[in-house]
């Protein structure tokens, strides 16, 4: 499938040669089949002679309505530029071609109209007069068809040369991504809120949920069509009519867009690169009213020029631009820039950066996904896509980072391991994407949640503080010399348990269990605080804390002031 868009001054004949071709008069509005005059975007389709199908964006020529013009251009792969023989290029004709240079329109072909109404040498006049105009564009050497389409001379020569052009012209990707630019909205009987536009980006389904952007609003798909077939999924490229539930009439119209919400990123600030149209008889700079024509839709805009101060005529340069809604956008999208003051168009481009990270006073926007990760340090990998349309396999975890990112955080990483001694580094005080790396480095191991250099001796297994608890197991000199890190640390190993402030050797807990057992085998009903206390030769203060880890452990239960033997009492018997 191919979206082929009508271009060309108006009154010299797109409507009326659509309409030849397909058999479909694009002119739907009572208005425009009165005046004879094309004021807004019209559809209509056929198939080729070699079976491919085209679609036709028929767009008005006149001035006054080229904001609908520039709706109808922004999703087509060719262009049929037509130019009316008897009158031959005219100011709308070069400003259309301009548009669609600038959209980055790469192929087309051109339709010489009327020519039942000139003789030979008008006709070779208007032959030469396209070859001098389209000298330099896209359309050079374009193949040039004399139709009537009236008479119906020339059609079947223009139908093999749109098969030619189909040919050669790209068709959508697919990127599994799919955004749908609203050109035409209404409410059909018996069915409700119907859109129109072109599915570019990826395929959808019957039953799909859509976002509605501005707005964020959930929309279903509840039926499909593309060229009057009924369809329960459709692919890029094509022409597509939604049935959809979840907006009413009022809630939808141009210049709005369908989208995966999740898939895609909204911006209300934009990098772009601007080509200025030559003839211009003044800078750009960010004094003017500014309206940005992009996807389906007018939207006013300011705009800051980076680096210079002013871009002249023929002149390309970056620009920000300052939207007054968020848009899904991507980089690579292209646009038209109109002035509202001087109502001209002064040029147009493609979206560089979606989220501009860097001030404007020093920004160099590209299209590469490189600066975008590098000016981030980390991207998490679907902010990625998001913000490029590029997957990229990870990095570490789900995030991605470029070389130097990755070399400043290993030398941070390995000069925190080497500060924290033989206590080793707490990867807990790490963020997610330091401890991924961290373990990936062959240098440094990880034990119990800390980090040394790998061959370093373990610093707490012999630390003086455990043979100190061991040596008093019930009544343990309570540390006030070693540094409270290094405490947490033994705790954190299993090497010490601390119980309600109270430090004890591992081994005292199991001689408690132990004793309590044996106190229990000869008082089954249960034994006092003090009796304990009496047996482990301690005082309460050492007695309660180890009675609440042996009720905690399941080693004891509470039975009134009595303790009595909890499922996990260990069996002296054995």
């Amino acid at each position: 499938m191919h979206v082929i868009a009508t271009a060309g001054h108006v009154d010299h004949g797109k409507s009326t040669l659509v309409r030849a071709l397909t058999g479909t008069d694009p002119d739907r509005l009572e208005e425009e089949k009165a005046r004879g005059l094309t004021i807004d975007l019209g559809f209509a389709f056929t198939d080729l002679p070699s079976g491919r199908k085209i679609s036709f964006i028929d767009v008005p020529g006149h001035v006054r309505f080229l904001k609908n013009m520039l709706a109808g251009v922004g999703g087509v792969d060719a262009c049929m530029f037509v130019v009316a023989a008897p009158e031959g290029w005219k100011p709308q004709s070069e400003e259309h071609l301009r548009i669609l240079e600038l959209l980055g329109i790469e192929h087309g072909i051109v339709a010489l109209t009327q020519v039942g109404l000139v003789d030979d040498d008008l006709l070779e006049l208007a032959h030469l007069d396209i070859e001098e105009r389209t000298a330099g564009s896209f359309l050079e050497g374009a193949p040039v068809v004399g139709v009537d389409s009236i008479a119906g001379t020339g059609l079947g020569e223009l139908r093999a040369a749109l098969d030619t052009l189909t040919e050669t012209a790209p068709t959508a990707a697919d990127t599994g991504r799919p955004r749908l630019w609203i050109d035409r909205a209404f409410a059909a009987t018996g069915s409700g809120s119907v859109v129109t536009g072109t599915l570019t980006g990826g395929r959808i389904r019957v039953d799909d949920e859509l976002r509605l952007v501005p707005g964020e609003r959930t929309i279903r798909i509840r039926a499909l069509q593309t060229q009057g077939e009924q369809r329960t999924k459709i692919g890029p490229g094509h022409r597509v009519a939604i049935n959809l539930t979840g907006a009413s009439i009022d809630q939808l119209g141009r210049g709005l867009a369908l989208v995966k919400g999740e898939q895609w990123h909204r911006t209300d600030r934009v990098d772009a690169r601007l080509t200025v149209l030559p003839h211009l008889d003044h800078e750009i700079s960010r004094r003017g009213a500014f309206a940005l024509y992009l996807g389906s839709g007018e939207y006013p805009a300011r705009l800051r020029v980076l680096g210079p101060a002013e871009l002249a005529p023929g002149t390309t340069g970056n620009i920000r631009m300052f939207l007054d809604r968020s848009l899904p956008l991507l980089p690579g999208d292209r646009f038209i820039l109109r002035d509202f003051g001087r109502d001209e168009t002064v040029g147009g481009g493609h979206i560089l950066d979606v989220d501009p990270m860097v001030k404007a006073a020093v920004a160099a926007p590209d299209l590469s996904v490189d600066r975008v990760i590098d000016e981030r340090g980390w991207v998490d990998v679907d902010q990625l896509e998001r913000l490029t349309g590029e997957r990229r396999p990870p990095t570490v975890g789900r995030w991605v980072a470029g070389p130097a990112t990755i070399a400043a955080t290993t030398d941070r990483l390995l000069e925190l391991v080497d500060a924290a001694g033989t206590l080793g580094l707490d990867v807990a005080r790490l963020d997610e994407r330091e401890r991924l790396l961290l373990e990936t480095l062959p240098e440094v191991g990880i034990t119990d949640g800390r980090a040394r250099p790998v061959g370093q001796d373990d610093g707490l297994a012999d630390h003086p503080l455990l043979a100190r608890l061991a040596s008093e197991p019930f009544a343990p000199a309570q540390p006030d010399d070693v540094d409270p890190d290094v405490i947490r640390a033994l705790v954190q190993r299993g090497l010490v348990v601390q119980v309600d402030g109270i430090l004890f050797a591992p081994g005292a807990i199991d001689q408690a269990a132990r004793l309590v057992a044996q106190l229990l085998s000869s008082k089954p009903d249960g034994v006092t605080v003090a009796e304990m206390r009496d047996a482990f030769g301690t005082t309460r203060k050492y007695m309660l804390p180890l009675l609440a880890r042996l009720d905690g452990t399941g080693v004891t239960r509470r039975r009134g002031d009595l303790r009595i033997g909890g499922p996990r009492l260990p069996d002296i018997s054995a």
